[in-house]
């Protein structure tokens, strides 16, 4: 079987507020004008597709937030993002493996995310066989081409593989192309999933 887990809030824990914090520090804007101001729109997508740079993303979301920040200020906030690694889902990821069974990582991101969650959390990359990253890939989830993309690589049909994500958008893509898909809610639900299947 092929199993494909999304990153954030399902093998690592993320939260934007945390991003949004650092930014209402250093740019003296209360938190919360910028939770109001706050969207992930075309920008974003344009960003997780590697269609748009770093620099210009940064731009753009501050000209949209209205705050004022140098590259090196956008970035400390925008590495914040990361709260810490769900350790009971790397155990299931490294047991899949142990048993035969292959593992990866499908991810909406960014260069910028990229470059610093695995010098933090370096045993995440250590639990997949491969990542499949958008900005790399030219493709984001929901878009369906991108689940075609991973299973033609990895040599899986829809039906010999499932899929986990946080994002019901994203497991509802999943699903309406034959791949058995799981809505992580909370850091349960993987362990949960896998022990109802014993």
């Amino acid at each position: 079987m092929l199993y494909i887990f999304d990153l954030g809030n399902v093998i690592v824990d993320i939260d934007f507020n945390r991003v949004l914090g650092v930014w209402s520090d250093l740019g003296r804007v209360p938190l919360a004008t910028l939770q109001s101001r706050f969207r992930m729109d075309e920008t974003f997508e344009q960003h997780e597709r590697g269609e748009i740079s770093d620099p210009e993303f940064a731009a753009r979301l501050c000209d949209q937030l209205d705050i004022a920040l140098s590259y090196p200020q956008f970035t400390a906030g925008w590495q914040a993002v990361f709260v810490g690694v769900r350790p009971e889902t790397l155990a299931i990821m490294n047991q899949l493996r142990a048993s035969g069974e292959r593992v990866v990582i499908l991810s909406n991101t960014n260069q910028l995310h990229f470059e610093f969650w695995p010098t933090q959390y370096p045993e995440v990359q250590q639990a997949a066989d491969h990542i499949y990253m958008s900005q790399d890939i030219g493709m984001r989830k929901p878009e369906a081409r991108i689940w075609h993309y991973v299973l033609e690589h990895e040599g899986f049909t829809a039906d010999q593989a499932v899929f986990f994500d946080d994002n019901q958008a994203n497991v509802d893509a999943a699903r309406a192309l034959g791949i058995e898909s799981v809505l992580v809610e909370d850091a349960k639900t993987v362990p949960d999933w896998f022990a109802s299947r014993r």
